[in-house]
């Protein structure tokens, strides 16, 4: 569990030194993504980007797995 802990600690930390980076891609803009503006109300959901990122992560830590 530490190990994991750690793991997904060190991940946490490189996306969010990155992060510039990576909103200049347009991930975060994809389609797919539901972003609702209101006067005074934003509500974004970014569902293709989390697909995404979640297929990634997991072909990742399956070949890192075995």
């Amino acid at each position: 569990m530490q190990k994991f802990l750690i793991t997904t600690g060190i991940i946490l930390l490189v996306t969010g030194l990155f992060w510039p980076l990576i909103s200049k891609l347009g991930l975060g803009r994809l389609p797919g993504d539901i972003r609702i503006e209101r006067e005074g109300f934003v509500f974004y959901f970014p569902l293709t980007t989390m697909v995404i990122i979640s297929i990634v992560l997991t072909l990742i830590f399956r070949f890192w797995g075995k």
